[in-house]
């Protein structure tokens, strides 16, 4: 896209969603990002979907072996017009594509893990959850380059899969921001996240981009 098509585009928002897009993408980060493994409550996806967008996490990748997923719309509140969803058939294809962006794998775990308050923070990281039930597959686990913990007190030793990244979300993000770490987009990504943002708050806006272009050309 243009930035003089982008520049059209948002004369048709409002100016408060206009400074809403600048404010967010001063806070997106890609320095951490987040993976589930067949995840079979389709509620629950959407809702770790809902945390990515809160603390500024850009991707959610969805690993989709066993199960067929859509969003839940009503849990997401609007979260996937924001956060990049990423599906994979298998786990394999998955890792490969992470590993080469430069993330290390972190399996979250009940037990036997780094304490989520001793983490370091300083690597990029991709954050995997598992299913309600079991958790993260045992090919998996064998994986990771670490297990992670959230460190926990009473009789109950697991906590549903929505509330584990909402949980290790805030911690880690807030870490991060903390220290002075290269979490930032860059100018680039920044950018085409706005497009694409611009696009999805505009009703019928592929109609108006083709009536825009067709105008130009002449």
């Amino acid at each position: 896209m243009t930035p003089e098509l982008l520049t059209y585009l948002q004369s048709l928002l409002t100016p408060r969603r206009r400074a809403l897009f600048s404010q967010v993408l001063e806070q997106r980060t890609r320095h951490f990002t987040v993976v589930t493994e067949d995840v079979y409550q389709m509620h629950n996806t959407s809702a770790v979907m809902r945390s990515c967008d809160v603390f500024g996490i850009q991707d959610l990748h969805v690993i989709e072996a066993r199960f067929g997923k859509r969003v839940d719309k009503e849990i997401a509140m609007g979260a996937q017009k924001w956060v990049d969803i990423h599906r994979h058939s298998n786990t394999e294809d998955c890792l490969k594509q992470l590993r080469a962006q430069g993330y290390q794998i972190v399996a979250s775990t009940p037990h036997d893990g780094v304490p989520l308050n001793a983490f370091d923070v300083s690597g990029k990281s991709a954050l995997l959850f598992g299913t309600e039930k079991k958790g993260l597959s045992p090919e998996l686990m064998a994986q990771a380059d670490v297990a992670l913990t959230i460190p926990m007190y009473g009789f109950t030793e697991s906590l549903n899969i929505s509330v584990s990244a909402a949980i290790i979300l805030n911690e880690l993000v807030g870490r991060m921001r903390r220290e002075e770490l290269p979490w930032a987009l860059s100018p680039e990504e920044r950018y085409k996240l706005e497009c694409a943002w611009t696009v999805a708050s505009i009703k019928d806006a592929p109609r108006i981009i083709e009536r825009y272009n067709q105008d130009n050309a002449r």
